[in-house]
């Protein structure tokens, strides 16, 4: 017998929140499906706000509660049964962000969990990682976003070691990072992934996204080093308009573009990867397989 449930993850990020309702397939004697139904991006950009002033202003506190209440109802038209909402670095920086917490929890029933950088590695590697790499291969794991970046380093399939630096777009395009955070980014990937002999960079979030989609490859196939370092003189010799309009970018991806390839590239270089595998998953990914557990464990 098939049974079908939707789980909801919300991602409350530096640049954007996100919602994803995914579908969840299970019958008896075979591997549960994940099923992307719906995928809802609004670019608040808590990150702007909270990096600048260690507070989210009033104007996006109500653009957070409407989200909110937006998401609240589309989780009921979808008949979600279960949800968890997420929120990373800007909120977790946010001096008013236990206010926020409780007042869109009374306007909206919306409970938000505001979780560190360990915590956000760790959901994000209860993605079906595993099922996208080859067992016998190294490779370092890097989830951009606004506030922080995630890096993972996995070898034969299993994790060695997994740290969140305060390395993001939103801080990146505001000046706010220093020297020292790349020079102790540096130190990490170096440190970690210099026993290895060939070590291969799986990327996620929006702006790896929209350049693997750019590429025109097919989803499995990888992006060179030489492609990446090229997209991203493209992209700076390009001012913010022409990057929306030649490159067909949404305006709030336009400038977030530029300093996430500069991460992505950098990681390259200090781990000596030559190619870098896009597989479309996430932090919202790891929140649904993270219920799913749960409800696993509780049976």
């Amino acid at each position: 017998m098939l049974i079908i449930e939707k789980y909801g993850a919300i991602d409350i990020g530096s640049n954007a929140v996100r919602l994803l309702i995914s579908s969840i397939h299970q019958e008896e004697g075979k591997p549960t499906r994940f099923k992307k139904t719906s995928l809802v991006r609004v670019p608040i950009r808590l990150g702007a706000d909270v990096f600048d002033s260690k507070r989210v202003s009033e104007e996006n506190i109500n653009r957070m509660i409407d989200t909110m209440q937006a998401y609240q109802l589309l989780m009921k038209t979808h008949k979600v049964v279960q949800y968890k909402a997420c929120a990373t670095s800007a909120m977790r920086e946010a001096e008013n962000g236990k206010e926020i917490v409780t007042l869109i929890k009374e306007k909206t029933g919306i409970q938000i969990d505001i979780i560190d950088g360990k915590d956000e590695a760790a959901l994000i590697a209860m993605t079906d990682l595993n099922n996208l790499i080859n067992t016998d291969a190294t490779y370092l794991y890097v989830d951009v976003g606004g506030g922080s970046t995630e890096f993972t380093l996995y070898h034969n399939g299993k994790t060695i070691a997994s740290k969140s630096f305060k390395l993001g777009t939103v801080r990146l395009l505001n000046n706010l990072v220093s020297d020292q955070i790349w020079n102790d980014v540096e130190e990490w990937i170096s440190n970690h992934t210099q026993r290895y002999n060939r070590v291969s960079l799986i990327g996620s979030g929006g702006n790896i996204n929209n350049i693997f989609k750019n590429s025109g490859k097919r989803m499995g196939k990888s992006l060179s080093f030489l492609y990446l370092s090229s997209y991203y003189k493209t992209l700076k010799s390009l001012t913010y308009e022409e990057r929306i309009w030649k490159l067909n970018l949404n305006q709030d991806r336009a400038d977030v573009i530029i300093p996430a390839t500069r991460i992505y590239l950098s990681a390259m270089k200090w781990s000596k990867a030559r190619e870098i595998f896009v597989p479309k998953i996430g932090l919202s990914d790891g929140i649904i397989k993270s219920l799913y557990n749960e409800k696993l464990n509780k049976l």
